[in-house]
């Protein structure tokens, strides 16, 4: 995969990265949300969608009206700005016209609204972008390269490495490592995780698809891809984030109070020995890379009342013209997500009303 990283920094400690894999389970839990086979009620060999969705709510707690995973956020809109270079790679309609509605939502990987932004070195951005046809593309990113594991059942496996130990309220200290020593599968993620630390500002990140999925062109032809947004807004150099605080939210809307923010959109084509059904695995070497068109984002909303509050971000609603790869993790988050939203729809909270799912 291209290279869109900061430069270098210093790595952690052994001490640092022991404490940091000892508690990881809260940051990776909330990564990509609960997962579970489509259809898993129906077969006790299965994980259950509820299954997980439980145990997200054991570690992390149950706060009634908020999303299970990801739970603070903010809400923006804007539209995307096509770029012919994908055209003859995908029939979507978002691709022919010059530009399509969004609807987007940035989030802290975190199952608590409460979190301090400074808490996990993770910034999450999901998009609805609705053509003029009807359809939809939704689809959430995440700052980080790679998912920790590639099945449904490690990360079920990952999640009760975290889970609180009844006896003390806390993780077992020794059950992570443990769990990522017996899961060689998580040496990428790890390595991402020795120099990762929150960032100063969700306009200064670069989110990444991660799972694979095909682009569609007129003739049926597919193309394995992966995609990534890169911001055209950086940190200064040296910027950190501060302890602690909401700043994240703050620090957007002073940002587009000056002017809208923009990222690119960019495709990168899997070459022939690329696994496109495991998301634990990197693309390593030289790929192409289109330029898809460009995110521009115009305002903020807070999430209690925003456009984005209603909106389950499923990432298999997809418009004709990109279709989902086979990776086991996609089937597994559509069924989740619809487990999850399920149940804060039924709650009231301090997002006041009950949420109604949009149109997909």
């Amino acid at each position: 995969m291209v290279d869109h990283s900061s430069p270098p920094r210093p790595p952690l400690s052994t001490a640092s990265l022991i404490a940091r894999l000892a508690g990881i389970g809260a940051v990776v839990a909330v990564v990509a949300g609960a997962f579970a086979y489509v259809n898993g009620t129906l077969d006790p060999q299965r994980l259950r969608p509820k299954t997980l969705v439980n145990a997200l709510e054991t570690n992390n707690g149950v706060h009634p009206g908020f999303r299970r995973n990801h739970a603070k956020g903010v809400c923006v809109a804007g539209y995307f700005e096509s770029n012919p270079q994908v055209r003859t790679y995908s029939s979507a309609q978002l691709f022919n016209e010059a530009k399509t509605p969004v609807i987007g939502r940035f989030a802290l990987p975190s199952g608590n609204p409460y979190a301090p932004d400074s808490s996990v070195p993770i910034r999450s951005f999901a998009v609805q972008l609705s053509q003029a046809n009807g359809q939809q593309w939704r689809t959430g990113m995440n700052s980080m390269p790679v998912f920790p594991v590639g099945t449904p059942e490690a990360f079920y496996q990952l999640l009760k490495a975290g889970a609180p130990d009844p006896a003390t309220g806390k993780p077992n200290p020794a059950s992570m490592p443990a769990f990522f020593a017996a899961h060689p599968e998580t040496a990428p993620f790890l390595a991402w995780v020795k120099t990762a630390k929150p960032s100063a500002s969700y306009a200064t990140e670069t989110y990444n698809g991660i799972n694979t999925f095909y682009l569609v062109n007129a003739d049926g032809k597919r193309q394995a891809v992966r995609w990534t947004v890169v911001p055209q807004s950086r940190d200064a150099a040296g910027d950190t984030a501060p302890e602690g605080g909401d700043f994240l939210e703050k620090d957007l809307v002073q940002r587009l109070a000056a002017g809208p923010l923009h990222w690119q959109l960019n495709m990168t084509l899997a070459n022939p020995r690329d696994p496109l059904d495991d998301a634990s695995k990197t693309w390593t070497g030289e790929h192409k890379v289109l330029n898809a068109g460009t995110l521009v984002l115009q305002s903020s909303q807070p999430q209690a009342d925003g456009d984005c509050r209603d909106i389950n971000f499923d990432p298999l609603i997809l418009p004709s013209g990109i279709e989902a790869s086979n990776d086991p993790l996609l089937a597994a988050r559509s069924a989740a997500y619809a487990s999850s939203y399920l149940r804060r729809a039924g709650e009231v909270s301090p997002l006041h009303s009950v949420p109604q799912e949009s149109k997909p």
